[in-house]
């Protein structure tokens, strides 16, 4: 279990398999209901901060069987900015990373609901890599990676996230497809291009529990058969070895240098370039 690694044991795991699990509570309770209220809030359209979400594939009044994807929650809800300032993610994520200082950049509301009898699931999340979408606005090289974090309980019923070992040393595939629905197929297709034992690894998390993994880990999910939401925050950081592409703040790197939306939290704000 994660939780009783020592660092050295953290770092390595991290850099062999590209991924580390927290099964456990790493959070604590009242922050994690404070954020499942945040969360509520902000698909029912209301921000105690005044402050809109980022432009979002779905928005308030959407079919609420589809997977519910919100970008820059914190924007919307003191209770969110809460949780992802506690002292623990942040130390964690620093011993398993080996950073001197983490930055969070933007956040993912992700809300997948339970399948509807007799429905095609529509809430699959397709294998990828997150350095696809990201490789516009971060320089090459820089340090990133994505601490997931449950709300829920996540049980291999509820469509967990599903790591594949050792992935992050394949290089920056074509494959990648976040929106795919056909998991099957999508698995076929990059198995034959990679060559490459294809082990998956599902991170099942208590409510509180924390995952996390490189930009080039190969990763997604199936559908929820469980009785209930499972709820997640999909929080994107960087170490101090990063920079925004061409030292140019747009997109994803807009907001880096408000501390209070994208927060250091670990280590020295200083280190961090912001272009």
């Amino acid at each position: 279990m994660t939780e009783l690694m020592t660092k050295s044991d953290l770092q390595s795991t991290f850099q062999t398999d590209g991924y580390v699990i927290h099964a456990e509570p790493l959070l604590p309770a009242n922050l994690v209901q404070g954020a499942i209220a945040g969360m509520d809030a902000i698909r029912n359209g209301v921000y105690d901060t005044g402050l809109p979400p980022r432009p979002s594939p779905w928005k308030p009044g959407d079919d609420p069987n589809q997977l519910c994807k919100i970008e820059s929650p914190q924007f919307a809800s003191y209770a969110i900015r809460e949780l992802i300032n506690a002292p623990a993610l942040g130390e964690w994520c620093a011993a398993a990373t080996g950073a001197e200082a983490v930055q969070i950049w933007w956040i993912q509301l992700l809300y997948k609901p339970p399948v509807v009898p007799d429905t095609v699931a529509k809430t699959n999340v397709g294998m990828h890599q997150d350095w696809t979408y990201w490789q516009r606005t971060w320089a090459d090289g820089s340090e990133l990676f994505t601490a997931w974090v449950a709300l829920s309980n996540v049980t291999a019923e509820s469509g967990p996230m599903k790591f594949v070992r050792g992935s992050h040393q394949w290089g920056d595939l074509a494959e990648s497809d976040f929106f795919e629905q056909n998991l099957e197929a999508q698995v076929r297709k990059i198995r034959a291009s990679t060559e490459r034992q294809w082990e998956e690894t599902a991170a099942i998390l208590a409510p509180g529990g924390v995952s996390l993994h490189d930009k080039l880990t190969w990763h997604g999910s199936g559908p929820n058969t469980s009785n209930g939401p499972r709820r997640s925050f999909a929080i994107h950081m960087r170490t101090q070895n990063s920079a925004p592409r061409d030292g140019i703040r747009r997109g994803l790197t807009e907001f880096i240098t408000d501390f209070e939306l994208c927060p250091v939290i670990y280590g020295d704000r200083a280190l961090m370039k912001m272009n």
